[in-house]
């Protein structure tokens, strides 16, 4: 349900002078710039001749993630931003270039729960042993190459001095996109759990991380389904969360720090937190209606009392009949504010000690 635009790096590889890879990343990009805007794609053309990245010459071992040297930490933000991989290469020798080995070497955590196509050209195996080889390396370090390839014979798709490939190889190509973009989507879970910015959640398997913008169709439906016991419990159907568009949720998610705990790419909860004056407001603590009485409500409210530091008080609303809701805060140290009570809905807060 994600409406994030997936980031596919096209990397050639070869960096000898005048070699046909550029050639073919220009082919390729130019054949898939249509299906990438359908597929929600956002192709991102870059050559390991312009990376200029020596041997490998980090003292830490890759897997540690420390990078002393620019180019290192260049390379690494590029492909950490990344959510998949298309590998233009050559064949040299029955194998790959050692100029790829080199790039794959520099990273490790990086590369995760990715998934790495390839488009091979050379001469009579069309480079296909190039591929064969890569697919030995890029499975260690995580990435999961696809089955779908395209495979460019250099005599079949040159015409004199330029390339141009037949229709059959445009096919393949978008069929390789298509492949991408669902294993993609698929290990999305993976990554954002294997991410350091993950923390683990209170249910095995599950993690928490901030929400954003992207995430309003999967905080839409949460709300819908959790407000509704709300509305029914206190007899009204005036509550924001469940009117709210996923445009409306878009726009909060930009000014709230929410944060969501996440299984197998589903949302199971979440809370949102502000600060005003010397206050943390809290609001929209949600969880999953068949998920109930696990402790997950009370580990997201914990989540929320520590993003910030300073305030001197908490504050939250619930309604007035909630009755589950309000048993939560009490026992959490939550006091009903004097004057907060109107149309329904209960004022409470905690004070922070000092």
């Amino acid at each position: 349900m994600t409406t994030k635009r997936l980031r596919v790096l096209v990397l050639v590889t070869s960096t000898r002078p005048h070699a046909l890879g550029p050639a073919v990343g220009r082919w390729l990009t130019d054949a898939l710039g249509a299906s990438a805007d359908e597929l929600g794609v956002d192709l991102v053309p870059l050559s390991l001749a312009e990376l200029d990245l020596p041997f490998l010459d980090e003292e830490e071992h890759p897997s540690t993630g420390v990078h002393h040297h620019e180019h290192s930490r260049r390379w690494s933000r590029l492909v950490d931003g990344a959510d998949g991989f298309v590998v233009v290469t050559p064949e040299y020798n029955f194998g790959m270039p050692a100029t790829l080995k080199n790039a794959l070497d520099y990273l490790s955590p990086e590369w995760a729960w990715k998934p790495m196509g390839f488009v091979s050209y050379g001469h009579t195996s069309a480079g296909t042993r190039a591929v064969q080889h890569a697919k030995q390396v890029v499975t260690t370090l995580r990435l999961v190459p696809l089955g779908a390839t395209v495979a460019l014979r250099i005599a079949d798709a040159m015409r004199g001095d330029r390339l141009d490939p037949e229709p059959r190889h445009v096919h393949a190509a978008q069929g390789l996109l298509a492949e991408l973009v669902r294993v993609a989507h698929a290990l999305a879970p993976m990554r954002e759990r294997a991410h350091a910015a993950a923390v683990p959640g209170p249910l095995p398997g599950s993690y928490a991380r901030r929400l954003g913008p992207d995430d309003a169709p999967e905080v839409t439906v949460l709300q819908r389904c959790c407000w509704m016991e709300e509305a029914l419990a206190n007899d009204t159907l005036d509550i924001p969360a469940l009117h709210e568009s996923p445009a409306d949720v878009r726009d909060w998610l930009g000014d709230w720090h929410a944060v969501g705990l996440w299984r197998d790419g589903r949302l199971l909860g979440m809370v949102r937190t502000r600060r005003t004056g010397s206050d943390l407001h809290v609001g929209r603590l949600a969880v999953a209606p068949d998920l109930r009485g696990l402790g997950v409500g009370r580990w997201l409210l914990n989540q929320a009392e520590s993003t910030d530091e300073g305030h001197s008080r908490i504050v939250l609303y619930t309604g007035a009949t909630s009755d589950r809701n309000l048993s939560l805060y009490r026992r959490q140290g939550y006091v009903a504010l004097p004057d907060a009570h109107e149309d329904g809905v209960v004022g409470l807060a905690k004070a922070v000690a000092a």
